[in-house]
């Protein structure tokens, strides 16, 4: 039994918020009292206690609204759809619950209206993409409304979508003077959920489109433009810069620099060798079925790979799973970033396992930072300090920039 929730994944999807609260997206005792309405329920019960407190936030932000009390309106839109996006994590997979549409709609109509509130109101993109739209938002920094600043474009990795990207970091570089681009590709928010598009490993063809609108924008230094990734955007910043060179820095939060070695080790310890891997034609089906069946006997795993992995990535059995997975790799194609680089890694953050790789590739290109636990700041993305990881990472951009 965790701190707020008696179930083990609901604590997970549940205290996800907790990052958000210095930043207005969430208050400890809404929560907590989350966490007691869903008590031993089920994924529906979870869904439906979220989706209830962001419910009762958007009946008060339209009567603040009514009475003219804008700024009350706008915090309350803002953290009901941080809300609504924690309700359906549990519900991810193919096909597409559309329970999960319903909260997402309904998170992003409160997200709109509440960025769209106050003296700083944000500019609402639709970025061409192939054939197309990226959802996109530049919001400028408190103060600097009609000035050319610096700017950073935020990219999600697998989980994640605008709404969390904006609490998690965005909040942050605006409070700091940055203005902020957040956007949705493939394989995120709108893109995954709506127009069953899943993720591609050549995030250059990704973020090109998206330099290109802000380059347009007259309040974007584009001399000072940033890209900043978290979560599997770690790996997807830095091999989106691999290829887009307009970037002044990029930070990779954790620096994910192969997530193929961590699925060869995966299958080498199924029992596929090394060598098997490079065609993956020769790897028998039993080290798959033997997978799988490991991945099925763990809810954690089996959330995070069969109904999370396999949707993201568009696949439907776990050889295409791997296959898939093998192409996020930045060997042979890291050495072209040349803008310098800041990569963090939490000491129990798996995914920053491979973070100090870039500084044997890149050398004085990288800065890596390191957390540790006895920081509070020991997990997955920061996620239990994200005033400390947004402190550092905007000191260092302050330095690389002279912002």
């Amino acid at each position: 039994m965790g701190m707020f929730f008696q179930n083990e994944q609901h604590e997970e999807f549940g205290t996800w918020p907790l990052a958000y609260i210095p930043y207005g997206g969430a208050d400890f005792g809404e929560i907590e009292a989350v966490g007691q309405a869903v008590a031993d329920g089920d994924d529906a019960a979870f869904y439906g206690a979220w989706v209830d407190i962001g419910d009762r936030l958007v009946a008060d932000a339209a009567a603040a609204l009514a009475a003219g009390r804008i700024s009350s309106a706008r915090e309350l839109y803002l953290r009901a759809s941080a809300y609504y996006s924690s309700a359906y994590h549990p519900l991810y997979g193919a096909p597409t619950d559309p329970r999960l549409v319903a909260a997402f709609d309904k998170q992003i109509t409160a997200f709109d209206a509440g960025l769209g509130l106050g003296p700083h109101p944000m500019t609402q993109m639709r970025i061409p993409y192939r054939d197309t739209t990226l959802p996109g938002y530049l919001i400028p920094a408190p103060g600097f409304e009609e000035r050319r600043r610096p700017t950073i474009v935020f990219t999600n990795g697998y989980d994640a979508t605008v709404t969390d990207m904006y609490f998690a970091s965005a909040v942050a570089a605006l409070r700091r003077g940055y203005h902020c681009l957040l956007f949705d590709g493939p394989g995120q928010g709108e893109l995954l959920y709506k127009q069953g598009i899943p993720m591609r490993p050549d995030w250059e063809t990704v973020v090109t489109p998206v330099v290109d609108a802000a380059m347009l924008a007259p309040i974007v230094d584009a001399d000072r433009l940033v890209l900043s990734g978290w979560s599997l955007g770690g790996h997807l910043a830095p091999r989106a810069a691999s290829g887009e060179h307009r970037f002044a820095a990029v930070v990779a939060d954790p620096g994910g620099w192969s997530i193929a070695d961590s699925m060869r080790a995966f299958a080498g310890a199924m029992g596929a060798s090394p060598e098997s891997l490079d065609n993956l034609d020769q790897v028998p089906d039993e080290v798959f079925d033997k997978m799988s069946s490991i991945v099925e006997s763990n809810p954690s795993m089996k959330w995070r790979i069969i109904e999370r992995g396999f949707w993201v990535n568009g696949v439907s059995d776990m050889r295409s799973f791997v296959e898939a997975s093998l192409a996020y790799t930045l060997d042979g194609i890291g050495g072209q970033i040349s803008c310098p680089i800041l990569v963090t890694a939490a000491e129990n953050d798996v995914l920053a396992a491979g973070a100090g790789r870039f500084v044997d590739e890149l050398g004085d290109r990288a800065t890596l930072i390191r957390f540790t636990a006895a920081e509070g700041a020991g997990g997955h993305c920061e996620m239990t300090n994200r005033t400390l990881l947004n402190r550092r990472v905007l000191d260092w951009l302050d330095g690389v920039l002279g912002a």
